[in-house]
């Protein structure tokens, strides 16, 4: 669990630094590029699940699903918030089709979550 806390953790760190990286040294090249929404977005995004990947593992739920919620989270962020920051400065453009898988890796991530608050514990 100490390993998807420190994950989660440094997700956080990131995504204030790249929030601040973005409202100030980019914000004129992403608004030009039409990208500020974008990398708003994936800040938003990563912190928000970042910090639900601390209440979950704060709470010690236990069981299979609460550790794929966990690891949806953790990857779903990687793959979510990594292509969007990936497109705003001007990555590939298959890094567009990629967004979408990590969503669905986050709405997983709840999904599991929900089921898990379900089980039954020892």
């Amino acid at each position: 669990m100490k390993f998807i806390q420190n994950t989660a953790a440094i997700y956080a760190l990131l995504a204030v630094a790249l929030g601040a990286f973005g409202a100030h040294a980019l914000k004129e090249t992403l608004r030009a590029n039409s990208m500020l929404e974008a990398w708003n977005t994936a800040v938003d995004y990563q912190m928000w699940h970042a910090l639900a990947i601390l209440a979950v593992s704060a709470i010690k739920l236990e069981g299979r699903s609460v550790k794929i919620s966990l690891g949806c989270f953790a990857i779903g962020i990687l793959i979510f918030s990594g292509s969007l920051f990936g497109l705003a400065l001007g990555g590939p453009s298959w890094l567009g089709p990629v967004t979408p898988f990590g969503g669905t890796l986050l709405i997983a991530g709840w999904a599991f979550l929900i089921a898990s608050l379900s089980e039954k514990t020892p």
